[in-house]
């Protein structure tokens, strides 16, 4: 009978013990030593079997298989682990900026060289060792355009205004072989270059072809080199320790409470991304801008805007001025005549014969003739390429905490509401998924976030957006900012920007963007008085005042390697046949 009882007593004692909170600490924790290792830790630490958690600051205070150290530890992981989901994710955003800037970059330089050397080749074919003993001039365009394109600070109309103001006084002194010109007399011929327009309309039509064309092509690689820059800035970021906390909190207290492959719910994950990305968020409207311009500038460069068409119509154009000047010398001659006075006739009267024999007719190449890029590499196909890539970054940064949480890795199925971690155990998570940005986190039941206090990082990357969109829009309509309110005329920020030549662009059709809309109507602006050599006392100041005339602008430094230059050019156009 007493053996009966005491066997009876043990019984109950040994069953009282399986119910009791010492039993539920012993349940085993090999499942989270096991993941804990396998992510490189030591378990050392890490309890065999549950514990009771009042050590815990993170993760609920039940029985656990955490340690101290193991929370601190796995909170720094899922800091660690939050970052690199923002790099994974937004990897896409800085290759295509990385990559697409460099192939634009290569090609637009690689067509520059080009254009200039089939202007050489033409021009060497066409006139032989005349037109090599003055490449200078031409040259020092070609250094212009290129310093402009690599963001100098160089106004691409004093670049053109420049140009033919020295080639005028070259090619005056060419159709006039009788005459000796002084520098005093051929500034007063240069200084009424608009007034007489000798090159006709080509050089206002160069000007506005190539400057749409440079303008929007350096702002384009610029764009994409800001948006490569931008794109590692606004992922460098930390996580605070209220992020630190929903991150831990949604990650790994499954594996501490010993469910390590319970993954959390789907909208206690978006509540956590869309508190630790806030700041980020407010990035939507300003990013947004910036590629709906970065994509209509692509647009416009394969259409009115075209860079390969207006780097191949350089030497053409230049062709077609000097072989205008040669066809209306005598009436220009005359016209200049009166108004800076009768030149001195020169010593010795030079000879056409002296040009150095017959030359072939001008001419230009043809397709198969003509020199191809890189790779095979076309416009057409970069810009293609690229619009593809641009599509899809619309909304980036408010669409990142749904892209991290469609991640199975990183959240449970958005239909899986009933067996995943709702940040205190396995069930249904309840609240509601709070809005984008900063003000929509007031209520956020996973995230504290100061609303008042906007990241600065973040409010600098807003202001750089909006300066690089201002100039991107201004591309757009063939301005350039930075001389918008000093250049004359067009191509750097003038008002025939909506002009179209027929014989320059090839039949396109309208250009613009499913979600943008392309500006049409020119913004005009306030120009300066023109630069300009003042040449008091001449004829033409006395007869016709100084009101009435432009002056051209010209650097003495391309000035005088234009006198050098075109020195020996001098006959090449007093035969008419050589120039047609």
């Amino acid at each position: 009978m007493d053996t009966r009882l005491l066997v009876w007593l043990c019984t109950i004692a040994a069953l009282s013990r399986t119910r009791s909170p010492a039993a539920a600490a012993g349940r085993s924790c090999a499942d989270t030593r096991q993941v804990y290792s396998e992510k490189g830790y030591s378990t050392s630490t890490a309890p065999v079997t549950q514990i009771s958690g009042e050590h815990l600051r993170l993760c609920p205070q039940d029985y656990t298989c955490c340690s101290s150290q193991m929370e601190e530890t796995l909170s720094l992981q899922s800091e660690r682990d939050f970052l690199k989901a923002i790099e994974d994710n937004s990897q896409f955003l800085l290759t295509t900026f990385t990559q697409r800037h460099r192939r634009f970059d290569e090609f637009f330089r690689e067509l520059i060289d080009l254009s200039e050397k089939s202007m050489n080749q033409m021009f060497t074919k066409t006139y032989g060792r005349l037109f090599t003993q003055n490449t200078h001039v031409f040259q020092e365009l070609f250094v212009e355009l290129r310093r402009y394109y690599s963001g100098g600070s160089v106004s691409l109309t004093e670049v053109f205004s420049d140009f033919w103001s020295g080639l005028v006084e070259r090619v005056f002194s060419l159709v006039n072989p009788q005459y000796q010109f002084s520098d005093d007399y051929l500034e007063c011929v240069s200084k009424h270059t608009e007034q007489l327009q000798p090159f006709g309309d080509v050089p206002r039509k160069l000007r506005v072809q190539v400057s749409r064309a440079f303008i929007a092509a350096r702002a384009l690689s610029q764009g994409l080199a800001f948006g490569r820059d931008m794109v590692n800035t606004a992922t460098k970021l930390t996580a605070d320790s209220e992020c630190v906390r929903g991150l831990m909190r949604q990650w790994y207290c499954p594996l501490c409470r010993g469910l390590p492959f319970l993954r959390p719910c789907h909208s206690l994950c978006l509540n956590v991304m869309k508190g630790c990305l806030a700041n980020q968020a407010e990035l939507d409207t300003e990013w947004n801008n910036f590629i709906d311009a970065l994509y209509v500038v692509s647009e416009k460069l394969e259409g009115p805007f075209n860079f390969e068409l207006a780097a191949d119509s350089i030497s053409v154009k230049v062709s077609e001025a000097i072989m205008h000047m040669q066809e209306n010398s005598v009436s220009i001659s005359r016209k200049v005549f009166q108004g800076c006075g009768n030149p001195s006739p020169a010593r010795n009267k030079r000879s056409p014969s002296e040009s150095g024999g017959n030359r072939k007719p001008f001419r230009t190449y043809t397709p198969e003739e003509k020199p191809t890029t890189a790779a095979g590499t076309n416009l057409d196909r970069l810009v293609t390429e690229l619009k593809e890539r641009l599509r899809p970054m619309r909304g980036f940064w408010v669409s990142l905490p749904h892209t991290i949480c469609n991640d199975e890795r990183m959240a449970a199925d958005v239909t899986n509401e009933d067996r995943c971690w709702n940040g205190q155990t396995r069930g249904r998570y309840l609240p509601d998924v709070t809005g984008n940005g900063l003000a929509s986190q007031i209520n956020n039941p996973e995230v504290e976030v100061d609303i008042a206090r906007p990241d600065v990082k973040v409010k600098q990357l807003i202001v750089d957006l909006k300066v690089v969109t201002n100039k991107l829009k201004h591309a757009e309509r063939g301005q350039d900012i930075n001389f918008i309110d000093s250049e004359e005329g067009s191509g750097s920020g003038g008002g025939d920007h909506d002009e179209r030549y027929s014989d320059d662009w090839p039949g396109y059709g309208p250009h613009s963007p499913p979600y943008s809309k392309t500006p049409r109507n020119p913004v005009s602006n306030p120009a300066k008085p023109p630069r300009g050599r003042e040449r008091n006392g001449s004829k033409w100041s006395r007869n016709n005042g100084q009101g009435g005339v432009k002056a051209s602008a010209t650097s003495p430094h391309l000035h005088t390697s234009s006198l050098v230059s075109l020195l020996s050019l001098q006959f090449v156009i007093t035969v008419a046949p050589w120039w047609r």
